[in-house]
Order: C-alpha cells, then sequence, then structure tokens
C-alpha cells in the first residue's frame, strides 16, 4: 500500500485556523440573522435563509483565511543549483486550434532562454487540431520555428489522429509512447511562457527531493491590454504570491495541480495519473475535464508529494481580455468541478484530496445558494408578520418594521468585509515591505487596488448569473463541451454585450420589479446587486475597452522578463507586424527606484 503523504504541524495548524476562522464567522452571521428572526416571529424561510448563510459565509471565510495565512513568507532551505548530470527533461506544449505563430513564437523565446540558462530539454508539440487547413499551418510554421532555433532533433511535432480524452489524453499519449526517454516534464499550455532560470530552479527542486512527484508555480498574466485584462493581471500579481503561499500552508505535500506551467515526474506521472473515462454521457459521463485537480488527487494516492511554489519566477501566462471571453472558459470549469462528484468515493484518495474535490464543487455551487439566499429572504420579508412589541435593551438592533432591512445591512457589511478585508491586507502587508514598488509606489498601488475592487465588485452579479445559469446547465445535463480557447480576442462591440448580457439585465429588472411590489424595504439592499445586472451590456462591453497604464502596474511592465520580451520580438517578426511599444507608464520617485 501507498504511504499517504503526511501533513506537517505548520500545516495542521493552518487547516485547523481556517477552519475555525471561517466556523467564527459563519455562525456569527447566522446568529445576527436567527436573532432578528426571533423577534418577527421565526417562520419557515427563515431557517432556509439560516442554512443558506452559513454555508455561504464559510466559503468567504475559508478564502479570507486563506490570504491571512499567506501574508508570511514561507522559510525554505536555501536554493540548491541543478546539479549534473541533468535529468532528461522534455518541455510538453499541448496545442488545439490555437494560432501557430503566437504559439511557436513563444516556444522559440522559451528554447533561447533554455539554453541560455544551462538547461538541456527538449520540446514536445502535440497538437490536437482537427481542422486540416489549420494543421497544414501549424506545419509551415513548425519548419520556421526550427529554422529560428537550429531546433533539429530537439523540438518535436506530432499531430494525433485521434484526440480522445483531449488535453490529458494527449499528455497520456505522449508518456505511454516516448515516456520512458524522460525523467521530469514541464506542462505548458499554448499560452505559457518559462524562463529557462525558472526550468532549472524547478529541475534542482525535483532533485534535491526524489519524494516531489509535481511541482506547481505561479503564473503570472502578462499581456493584458483591456480594463478587465489588465484588472486580473494587477491581481494575480499583487494578491495572487499571497493566496499562493496561503495555499502552499494550508495544503502542504497534498497540494494543487492548475494544468500547466508544472514540473512533473514523468515515471511517478505515468504509473499513477491514467484517467478512467466516466460511464454515461456528459455532463457527468465521459472524459474528465477538470483532470489536473483529479491528477494531483491520484500522484497523492501513490505516496508522491505535490507541491506549489510562488517564490520560483519566471512563470507566466496570459488571460481573458473580457468578461465573456472569462465566462466561457469558467462554464468548462464548472463542468469538470461538478463532475468530481461522482470522485468524491473514489478509493483510497487521501482525505485532503476529498476535501479539496468538495471545494471546488462548492465554488460553483455557491453562486446558486447566494441567489437562493436573495429569493429566500424577500420571500421571508413578505411572509413574516409585522412585530407589535418592542425588543429587549440587550439585542444587537433595536426592532422596528424595517428590522429585516438592517439584518441585510449587517450581513451585507460582514459580507463585503470578508472579501474586501483580504486585499486591503494585503496591501498593508506590500506597503510595509516595500513590495508596492513594483507596482507604481504606494499611491498608484493602493488606487489600484480599489479600482480592482471596485470592478470585482461590478462584475460580481453578473459572474453570479453566469455561474449560476452554469450550474443549472450542467444539473440538467447539458454538456457544454470543451470550446476552443480564444486567445488574443479583442475589445467586445456594445452590440455584442447586449447579446451577452440582455438575459442578466432582463432578470435583474424582474427582481427589482418583484421585490418593489412584495417588500418595498428590501430594494436598496438589493440595488448593489441588481443595478450593475442592469447595465450588463454596457459592463461587458465597457470593461473591455483599452486601458492605459496609469492604473494596474505590474513589476512585468516595468521591467519585462527577457523570455516575455524576446517573445514579443519573434512574434512581430514572424507576423509581419511592428512590435507593440512596452508600457511607459508615469512612475513616482519610489517606482523608478525600484524599476532601477
Amino acid at each position: 500500500m501507498p504511504v499517504l503523504p503526511r501533513p506537517s504541524r505548520m500545516t495542521v495548524a493552518t487547516r485547523l485556523f481556517s477552519a475555525a476562522f471561517a466556523l467564527v464567522a459563519a455562525g456569527a452571521a447566522t446568529g445576527l440573522l436567527l436573532e432578528v428572526a426571533l423577534q418577527d416571529g421565526v417562520e419557515p424561510f427563515d431557517f432556509v435563509r439560516a442554512g443558506l448563510i452559513l454555508v455561504t459565509t464559510a466559503w468567504l471565510a475559508w478564502g479570507a483565511a486563506l490570504a491571512l495565512t499567506g501574508l508570511a513568507p514561507l522559510r525554505r532551505s536555501a536554493a540548491r543549483d541543478m546539479q549534473l548530470p541533468q535529468p532528461r527533461t522534455v518541455v510538453l506544449v499541448p496545442i488545439c486550434n490555437e494560432d501557430p505563430v503566437a504559439t511557436f513564437a513563444r516556444i522559440a523565446a522559451m528554447d533561447r532562454s533554455i539554453i541560455a540558462a544551462g538547461v538541456t530539454a527538449d520540446v514536445a508539440i502535440l497538437s490536437d487540431t482537427r481542422d486540416e487547413a489549420a494543421a497544414e499551418e501549424e506545419r509551415r510554421t513548425f519548419v520556421r520555428l526550427l529554422e529560428e532555433t537550429g531546433g533539429h532533433g530537439r523540438i518535436f511535432y506530432r499531430r494525433r489522429e485521434d484526440n480522445r480524452g483531449r488535453k490529458a489524453g494527449n499528455i497520456e499519449d505522449f508518456f505511454r509512447r516516448s515516456g520512458a526517454a524522460y525523467e521530469l516534464a514541464v506542462i505548458l499550455d499554448a499560452d505559457s511562457l518559462m524562463e529557462g532560470s525558472a526550468i532549472r530552479q524547478m529541475i534542482a527542486r525535483m532533485q534535491a527531493d526524489t519524494q516531489i512527484g509535481l511541482l506547481q508555480t505561479l503564473p503570472r498574466i502578462v499581456g493584458g491590454r483591456s480594463f478587465f485584462g489588465r484588472a486580473m493581471q494587477f491581481a494575480a500579481a499583487f494578491h495572487g504570491p499571497v493566496f499562493t503561499r496561503g495555499l502552499a500552508r494550508m495544503q502542504g505535500a497534498t497540494g494543487p495541480f492548475w494544468g500547466h506551467n508544472a514540473i512533473v515526474r514523468v515515471q511517478a506521472f505515468a504509473e499513477s495519473c491514467g484517467l478512467p473515462e466516466l460511464q454515461g454521457k456528459p455532463p457527468f459521463g465521459g472524459h474528465i475535464l477538470s483532470h489536473d485537480y483529479v491528477e494531483a488527487a491520484l500522484l497523492a494516492r501513490a505516496g508522491w508529494k505535490v507541491e506549489v511554489d510562488a517564490s520560483i519566477d519566471g512563470s507566466f501566462e496570459e488571460g481573458p481580455e473580457n468578461l465573456l471571453s472569462f465566462a466561457k472558459r469558467d462554464r468548462r470549469w464548472c463542468q469538470g468541478n461538478l463532475q468530481h462528484i461522482r470522485l468524491l468515493l473514489a478509493p483510497g484518495l487521501a482525505p485532503w484530496s476529498r476535501f479539496v474535490f468538495v471545494l471546488g464543487i462548492f465554488s460553483y455551487l455557491v453562486s446558486l445558494l447566494w441567489f437562493g439566499f436573495l429569493v429566500a429572504s424577500v420571500i421571508a420579508a413578505v411572509t413574516a408578520p409585522p412585530p407589535d412589541y418592542f425588543p429587549e435593551p440587550h439585542l444587537l438592533f433595536p426592532v422596528f418594521p424595517s428590522d429585516r432591512t438592517k439584518e441585510m445591512i449587517a450581513l451585507m457589511i460582514g459580507i463585503f468585509g470578508l472579501l474586501i478585508m483580504p486585499k486591503f491586507a494585503i496591501l498593508t502587508e506590500s506597503v510595509l515591505t516595500r513590495r508596492v514598488g513594483g507596482f507604481g509606489g504606494a499611491m498608484r498601488a493602493f488606487w489600484s487596488v480599489v479600482t480592482e475592487v471596485v470592478l470585482t465588485s461590478l462584475i460580481a452579479p453578473l459572474m453570479l448569473m453566469y455561474q449560476t445559469k452554469a450550474v443549472l446547465q450542467v444539473l440538467s445535463g447539458r454538456d457544454g463541451g470543451w470550446p476552443s480557447s480564444q486567445r488574443g480576442e479583442g475589445q467586445l462591440t456594445l452590440v455584442q454585450g447586449i447579446r451577452a448580457g440582455l438575459w442578466i439585465t432582463a432578470t435583474g429588472a424582474v427582481a427589482l420589479a418583484v421585490t418593489a411590489w412584495l417588500s418595498p424595504d428590501l430594494v436598496p439592499w438589493l440595488l448593489p446587486v441588481c443595478l450593475p445586472m442592469l447595465f450588463a451590456p454596457v459592463l461587458i462591453s465597457w470593461s473591455s475597452r483599452p486601458l492605459t497604464h496609469k492604473l494596474f502596474i505590474t513589476p512585468d511592465e516595468l521591467t519585462p522578463a527577457p523570455v516575455v520580451r524576446s517573445y514579443r520580438e519573434i512574434h512581430a517578426r514572424w507576423s509581419g507586424a511592428p512590435q507593440a511599444p512596452l508600457p511607459q507608464p508615469g512612475l513616482g520617485r519610489g517606482a523608478q527606484h525600484a524599476a532601477a
């Protein structure tokens, strides 16, 4: 029997703290709700609301705890350099209907960086492209890649005849046919970029601890140009490392796999991570969509460590440029995570792996629960009889006819506190450690955080609707498939925004009208949810517009990594287009000093 990785004392303490924090916050919110309900006379829907607020607040508090536990830097032993002889290593780039010029230009830049770092690695481009014309373009661009890099004999291209299993099946097919030739494999996406120095550091980590089966890096988003894209880019760079440190403390040796920008031990992966095809039809049957979470669990089941390290520098990816593109990708993740319901009782899994499945499932069900809470709150306000007495003085809030709205105020303050508090705690930590220099200085970082909070607050109701719709589609048996990635998509017009968000506008209008008719006192406290819904088409279109570089500055814009510069130069030359100028934000003295 394999020996499952045992959590360290720090991991156990982090899990206990996070659980306690979540329970206390959820208990406080539920207690407040029930206290007010008891004064009015408890109605059946009050118990429904209490259950919903208990679960949803616990979910928010768990995320806040993740950030709080990541504020302190991790203590790691001194980094060791890669030892010679170097293990045979291959870089895997699965592609499917991608822009070959952009994808192969990234590979050319990475190959240049890998050689400069003194690393020896083959590159395997694994194509699942089905369109013959697109495949022919891939082959022509591959020839240009070989000419650019002199990569004959170390850069390979193969196109599968049968694309069963999609990306996971693509990698599995490579391991089955060619995996014995390699000890380590770096798994990337088509939009991934990695410095050769980062790959060298990852190899060194795998050499230093032979029990690590998978090491996940934290990819930073680069290339964002729209309001939405640059906000995501800033959040990933500013908040991402802290949340990932918290995740590393919490998960320990049973960590995450996000499907790309990671290194795996080939033998461990090949022996442990064969994925079954689930019985029945999609969405709950068929190929496993969110395969990365499952592969991490299978590695842990076989006794291998799965770790995440946000301190490895030089790992990059691109992000969606508009809300609609993000929602389409999120739809696939929703189906993949809900599919894990069938894997919760799989034999031999570590308890924490099962818990991670539960967290992933609830990350989408929670939208349905929030929607249910809003509906139940309106019904409870309508059915509750008006109070005919005055409260005892010990109560948290005086009970007047508007008790339900005061309760909503308190709950909203608590909810926004759990969402916003971690971000401003990270801002405070960044000021104290002078990390804000890479983000344009303290004041620019402050306004970037405030703007990002406002933007995410505005689009949160839209994502609530998209995720609720996605969950209902999956539960009703509708398969969303695996849509092709849309990288480099441009600005959306208002007409496109109307097509994508008119149903959200209609839902928000109906919700406000019904609430105004049944319970007018609740209307002001539903406005933060319903107003963004009313203006959904405008938000979708407006957030996709290009943004100047006065906000959301990141260190990768001030000092782009060599591999990013190299990619931009190669891509501009191959595509025949002038190279896009690098951002030149106006900087304060602190930012100028940091950039220097």
